[in-house]
């Protein structure tokens, strides 16, 4: 009974063209009220509430009928459903209660999610009005990216569109439109839901920004409350992640603010996308791995979510082939062409007069305005040149348009009219190389950085020196070579990942070399902690406690390194940056209203790890002893000593490092909405976290293993035989594992560390990147190779992603890179990339 009801409440306000949100504010009854009946959550069902219902909807008698039909079953003395039918008041009632078990509570979580929803809308308007001028989509204006109707086979029928039901004819669709009218097409689609198709390079990315944009910017009667939030759904595993959960993760990696709590216990990010409050934009369907489309499509298909799918129109055909079925409840649209006027008008413009020495529009010398474009544009308006046409069909999407305006317009010393040469480009797929090719060399070729003007001269020369450092100007061969290996590093992550996330360019290394640098940099964090704490408190010797430490530092490193193997064998080994920081004064804003939960899924995860820690130190320990006392490792007294101390000092440590880590969950807060906006800001967020960290870790878990080991010795003794464990010495146990294994947690277990020993050590020793990789990283952002997807970077498009790693791959067999800055010269662009 409970799904037939909510079918058929959910059919009815469709019929009566209602959003959930505009029935609540008829009836009274709470949108969570609405959307449990509707999903069939709902197990108990008042009359009253029934009857309000049918009250905002306007319902006749017939459909009054066919509601009290369904609710039978639960009555077994049916009541008939009363109140006004069509305005007729003849049936009043006094309608029951409206069942809600925690009113207070739930107004509590409607606030709170109105509120996140507000702000996500800002956050999100914000970001992608930047990104949109990062992309000089305005300049010198928008091209005129214009759709039609997709094909009929590619998307669902009218009347299932428009959510009508049986023998009620559809309204016709707007047959075409362009990018200023697609928000107001999708306003129009009763189901929600719309699906982009396009060819390679053809502006679905803008068009979804676009809409995007328009959604929030309110230029038109909203359907619903929903935030439009863009992902990038090229990364998705439809076989091993649900979409929910997908779009949860997705939301806490970009919003990390989303991770604080709601009065219900769950994250932002899940209540909102429960709440129906996010609308989906998925871009880059086509981007998924080709065995997994189909799945992904079935999934999309057993959800009712509104939702904006944007996707090639031959990788999405063969999709909707294999599923027997296209995106339900679908319309679809297809994006056109660039015309040779369209380039005439745009090209034209983008060659501006000049600066200095130049020549106006139209003079001779061709250095300015129309006249670098005139031979060019006049070829492709006659049509009578092969090759103007094919120039015209490979210049027929925005995405080679802007690699044409970016190595010409831009650019000084360069013809256009070399475009046309048949010789060296006799295919439409020799032009595209070409364009591809020359980019990134354009980009990067030598720039004068502007003088910082803000009326502040000390002001104005720090400024201007960040500048200098953070924009420098990268030799052109070695950028595009360090380009190459991101993009060849993306392939070899998983399948044909787009996603360009800092944390996770350390596994470009070999896994053998991580672990070894992992066991390297561990021995050295205890070594050095141990000579420190030994030297300035023990009462031994200066070369005993050398000896100490040169014993103690390996087999600490061995410990850490194994841990990390196993790690990096079934996780791949990197870790994703906290979503939190940590607060160590003040009220911390909660990361959850679970307290005991949080803090038992910490200790379960860092217990294995300290166990292995403490295995180590008894090893550690009893090579110690046989060196200085000259025994046997052999001896039956020295092993059965090293297997007490094993797991004596392993549950020492295990127990130390699970409290202390849940004491770390405890100051937990969330970050703030615009901290961690950028790969940049959830970079250094992560910093600050981490640094905070150490400070926790080393003093509290100095303490829970000098005073936690004694507690343990105590309960041990009357299993195991004597056991010593004096305040002292714990002491100095416990700083040596405190600062040791802080620093190795620091260095080699959070993405920060990570970032640090790998990218920013490991990789420019080798030559795959420079030595200062994030500025790389924003300075490419800046020139237009990447762009910025929330927390991570991209490539301009994939077909320049594959360019770059296609050619970084082929070159491997002839160039050994050097360590930086003293790097062999890559061949021209002009001679091996055509």
């Amino acid at each position: 009974m409970t799904d037939r009801l909510g079918i058929l409440v959910r059919r009815l306000r469709t019929q009566a063209g209602l959003t959930q949100e505009q029935m609540a504010e008829r009836s009274g009854v709470s949108v969570r009220t609405i959307r449990r009946l509707e999903t069939g959550k709902a197990a108990d069902h008042r009359l009253g509430t029934v009857n309000l219902l049918a009250d905002a909807l306007d319902l006749g008698a017939e459909d009054r009928r066919q509601l009290a039909a369904v609710l039978a079953p639960a009555h077994p003395s049916p009541i008939p459903l009363q109140g006004k039918v069509n305005g007729d008041s003849s049936g009043p009632f006094e309608p029951e209660p409206e069942p809600e078990p925690e009113p207070e509570l739930e107004s509590e979580v409607d606030r709170v999610l109105a509120g996140a929803a507000a702000e996500l809308a800002r956050e999100v308007g914000r970001r992608w009005q930047k990104e949109e001028e990062q992309r000089r989509v305005h300049d010198p204006f928008p091209l005129p990216v214009r759709w039609k109707r997709a094909p009929a086979r590619l998307t669902d029928h009218a009347e299932n569109i428009q959510r009508l039901p049986p023998g009620v004819r559809p309204e016709p669709m707007e047959p075409a439109g362009d990018l200023r009218s697609v928000a107001e097409a999708y306003r129009g689609i009763p189901s929600g839901r719309l699906v982009i198709l396009g060819r390679a390079g053809s502006g679905k990315s803008i068009m979804a920004i676009r809409l995007v944009l328009d959604l929030l910017g309110g230029s038109g009667p909203d359907r619903s409350r929903r935030v439009p939030v863009i992902f990038g759904v090229g990364a998705w595993d439809a076989t091993a992640v649900a979409l929910r959960d997908w779009l949860v993760d997705l939301l806490l990696r970009d919003y990390p603010h989303l991770a604080r709590r709601t009065p219900g216990g769950s994250t932002l990010a899940a209540a909102l996308v429960d709440a129906g409050l996010i609308l989906p934009v998925l871009d880059g369907f086509d981007e998924i791995a080709e065995g997994l489309r189909q799945e992904a499509l079935e999934a999309l298909n057993a959800t009712s979510l509104p939702l904006v799918l944007t996707s090639r129109a031959g990788e999405y055909a063969e999709a909707v082939s294999a599923a027997r079925a296209p995106l339900v409840w679908a319309a679809g649209i297809e994006l056109a062409g660039l015309t040779p006027d369209d380039l005439s008008a745009y090209l034209s413009r983008t060659a501006r007069p000049a600066a200095q020495g130049g020549r106006a529009p139209g003079g001779d010398g061709g250095e300015g305005g129309e006249a670098l474009w005139d031979s060019v544009l006049e070829v492709l308006r006659s049509g009578k040149d092969p090759a103007g046409g094919r120039l015209a069909e490979v210049l027929s999407t925005p995405l080679m348009i802007a690699l044409a305006r970016t190595m010409y317009s831009e650019a000084p010393g360069r013809d256009p009219a070399e475009l046309l040469d048949a010789g060296r480009f006799p295919t439409a797929s020799s032009l595209e190389d070409h364009l591809l090719a020359g980019f990134v060399p354009t980009v990067y070729r030598p720039r004068v950085a502007e003088r910082a003007a803000t009326g502040d001269p000390d002001r104005d020369r720090r400024q201007d020196r960040r500048d200098r450092d953070r924009r420098r100007n990268w030799d052109p061969d070695r950028a595009r070579h360090w380009l190459g290996h991101l993009a060849h590093h993306l392939v070899r992550l998983d399948r044909d990942r787009h996603d360009l996330a800092w944390w996770q360019i350390g596994e470009s290394l070999p896994r053998s070399t991580r672990v070894l640098t992992v066991a390297l940099v561990s021995a050295l964090c205890v070594t050095v902690s141990d000579w420190a704490v030994v030297l300035l408190v023990a009462p031994i010797t200066p070369g005993e406690a050398l000896v100490q430490g040169a014993v103690v530092g390996p087999v600490g490193g061995l410990a850490f390194g194994c841990f990390y193997a196993v790690m990096a064998a079934f996780g791949g080994g990197s870790f994703a940056p906290s979503q939190v920081s940590l607060r160590l004064r003040g009220r911390t804003a909660g990361i959850g209203r679970r307290p005991v939960r949080t803090f038992t899924d910490r200790f379960a995860a860092v217990v294995p790890g300290g166990f292995v820690t403490g295995i180590g130190c008894a090893c550690a320990f009893a090579l110690q002893r046989a060196l200085y006392e000259g025994r046997s490792l052999t001896d039956p007294a020295l092993v059965e000593a090293l297997f007490i101390n094993m797991l004596v000092l392993g549950l020492i440590f295990s127990s130390a490092a699970g409290l202390v880590f849940g004491l770390l969950a405890a100051l937990e807060t969330p970050l703030d909405v615009g901290s961690a906006a950028t790969p940049a800001g959830l970079l250094s967020a992560n910093r600050a976290t981490v640094y905070r960290q150490v400070l926790v870790i080393v003093p509290v878990l100095t303490l829970a293993i000098a005073l936690g080991g004694g507690l343990v010795v105590r309960l041990l003794a009357g299993v195991l035989g004597p056991l010593s464990w004096k305040l002292p010495e714990g002491l100095v146990i416990g700083a040596v594992g405190g600062l040791g294994g802080g620093l190795s947690y620091a260095l080699c277990f959070t993405a920060w560390g990570q970032w640090l020993i790998f990218s920013r050590l490991l990789l420019p020793l080798t030559g795959k990147l420079p030595w200062s990789p994030e500025d790389f990283l924003d300075d490419a952002y800046r020139r237009g190779v990447l762009r910025r997807s929330g927390a991570v970077y991209q490539f301009r498009h994939v077909r320049l992603q594959h360019h770059l790693g296609h050619t970084y791959r082929r070159r491997q067999g002839n160039y050994t890179p050097a360590t930086f800055p003293h790097a062999a010269p890559l061949a021209s662009p002009g001679r091996s990339d055509r």
